[in-house]
């Protein structure tokens, strides 16, 4: 019968770095490639500005790009589909709803109105124009 020693250690080697090395170097390209990848959209260049406050009730945004396309959930729309989805909207969150434009700051200020005037229509009680924080920059594509 063999005994065993009291001092018995089980793992008598030197620890190996080399494979947390390695998981956090592909760490650390998933981090930095993480900011290359394509955001789909509307590129939109929201004008400047700070200390507004925020919203509470629901949100629907629509964007209009520097040539006035109207754009709702990413689809180009018409103003008279837009009507149509924005009153759907209103009875579905019982007319708490805050329309946010999201206008291109080369976008004439009578359609930024105009579109005002046609949420007003469907029911919406609060529009509200979108800016982009000063401290924030913007990366241009």
């Amino acid at each position: 019968m063999t005994r065993v020693p009291r001092q018995l250690t089980l793992f008598a080697g030197q620890f190996d770095a080399i494979p947390y090395v390695g998981v956090l170097f592909l760490l650390l390209m998933f981090l930095l490639l993480a900011g290359l990848v394509y955001t789909p959209g509307v590129l939109i260049q929201l004008p400047q500005a700070e200390g507004l406050p925020g919203v509470s009730d629901p949100v629907v945004a629509v964007a209009i790009d520097h040539t006035g396309k109207l754009f709702y959930e990413n689809q180009i729309v018409s103003p008279s589909a837009l009507k149509s989805e924005l009153h759907q909207q209103v009875l579905r969150h019982q007319g708490k709803l805050v329309l946010v434009i999201r206008a291109d700051k080369d976008v004439p200020y009578e359609k930024l109105v105009s579109l005002a005037l046609l949420a007003r229509e469907t029911g919406v009680k609060e529009v509200l124009l979108a800016t982009m924080p000063v401290a924030v920059r913007v990366r241009e594509k």
